[in-house]
């Protein structure tokens, strides 16, 4: 079943609310996980992130597998983006390997060729979150278009057999999805393929290195009007963690009850080579 996010209040004490009744007793376990921002402590056993191709999704999904896995859960990366030969989460196996997380990807990470073992591995993980829900995360990070989304899929039923969310991931400063009637538009064709319904957005607008405060503000609205199009809640509104520092202020505050959860503070965790080099 499908997390409910719903708008209610989300102070401290009811971050939880927005979980459906059948794991308010897991709801109560993450309260006490630890300072978790409230988007993170809102997340049920697995999480799909997706959306268009270079809204950030596999970034998004990095920062909440590091997030989580910070927090103490037994995280999984379950690398789904078939598709994309660039900015994979299968990137990151050493990085996830220092966290003390795990992963999940195709032997041939890259390339749309699938290996024996991947769809075992994925229901696998899947079920020992819902066996475990109090303890353990699984973030999928899944391709955002139609060929993603199939691949995505494959799993539909075991995913659609627990507590889950499908975060879709909106980026204004992208081609294609420049405008909230086109993010939505994506957004059909991924649930037809993936078999899967959203449960709601995240506004991810950035600019890469050159992301600022504006970068961030100015596109609440094409956020929320996205998520207003899809029916879904507007979750949050991600914003470079550097920024933090000023979240207090009016223009954030403002953004932030725009959402469910508030501005998700993250790093950059996905670079181009030639930002490597």
């Amino acid at each position: 079943m499908a997390t409910r996010f719903n708008s209610v209040e989300t102070s401290p004490g009811a971050i939880m609310s927005g979980i459906a009744d059948g794991s308010r007793a897991d709801a109560q376990a993450r309260k006490g996980a630890g300072a978790l921002h409230p988007l993170l402590a809102a997340l049920p056993p697995v999480t799909v992130v997706t959306g268009h191709y270079g809204v950030g999704k596999t970034n998004l999904a990095l920062n909440l597998a590091f997030d989580l896995a910070a927090a103490g859960f037994a995280t999984t990366v379950v690398d789904l983006d078939v598709v994309n030969p660039y900015f994979r989460s299968s990137d990151h196996a050493n990085e996830f390997s220092q966290a003390g997380m795990d992963l999940v990807a195709p032997l041939y990470a890259g390339t749309a060729l699938d290996s024996p073992g991947l769809s075992g591995k994925v229901s696998t993980v899947v079920q020992q979150a819902y066996e475990e829900p109090a303890r353990r995360r699984v973030v999928i990070d899944a391709g955002g278009d139609d060929v993603g989304a199939t691949a995505l899929g494959r799993f539909s039923g075991g995913i659609a057999a627990g507590e889950h969310a499908l975060l879709f991931v909106v980026n204004e400063r992208r081609n294609l999805t420049q405008t909230a009637q086109e993010a939505v538009e994506v957004l059909a064709e991924v649930q037809e393929k993936a078999h899967l319904a959203a449960t709601g957005v995240v506004g991810n607008t950035h600019l890469q290195a050159e992301t600022d405060e504006r970068t961030v503000l100015d596109a609440v609205p094409f956020a929320v009007e996205a998520a207003r199009l899809a029916g879904l809640p507007l979750l949050a509104v991600t914003a470079p963690r550097c920024l933090a520092g000023s979240f207090g202020q009016p223009a954030w505050q403002e953004a932030a009850s725009e959402t469910e959860y508030g501005i998700y503070p993250v790093d950059v965790r996905v670079r181009t080579p030639w930002d490597q080099a």
